[in-house]
């Protein structure tokens, strides 16, 4: 019986030291938790974001939710999805990369097979980022074709 209150006092002393290595070197806590990306005024759904429309603040809540902006060359040329409010963390989820090609405008439609290349022009009938497949008109024919962005603004389709 004795050794299970020496046991408890012990646990009990441990506890209350690290109690007050947090009151007094609360740094200690925070220490390499990092840099948040925040806004300096509200953007808006659509807006290109700017260098100097961001700052970059020290993250202190360490129930902060992951995902958000690290780094300022992280966000800036992004589009931003949603409205971002000055002072709160951008999540990456609420970014987009700008679009390569955008729907109506005219670009090069492009088929390879083997060592031939056949070039058309095109309108893309979705907006589309470099890497996503959209589908195109071809001008000449009409006819509707799925294609791969590339990122000089062509689009390269796919075979059927």
């Amino acid at each position: 019986m004795m050794f299970r209150r020496a046991r408890n006092i012990v646990a009990l002393t441990a506890l209350a030291s690290v109690a007050i290595a947090g009151i007094f070197m609360p740094g200690a806590a925070s220490a390499g938790m990092g840099y948040a990306v925040v806004p300096t005024a509200i953007i808006y759904p659509g807006e290109t974001i700017g260098g100097g429309q961001l700052q970059e603040v020290e993250v202190t809540n360490p129930n902060l939710a992951s995902g958000y902006a690290k780094s300022i060359d992280e966000v800036r040329g992004m589009i931003s999805k949603r409205t971002l409010l000055p002072g709160r963390t951008i999540p990456v989820s609420a970014l987009r990369e700008p679009y390569t090609v955008t729907r109506g405008s005219q670009i090069r439609l492009i088929f390879r097979i083997g060592a031939m290349t056949i070039s058309a022009a095109g309108s893309p009938l979705e907006d589309g980022s470099t890497g996503q497949v959209v589908r195109a008109r071809n001008m000449d024919s009409g006819v509707i074709v799925s294609g791969t962005v590339l990122a000089d603004g062509t689009i390269h389709v796919a075979a059927k």
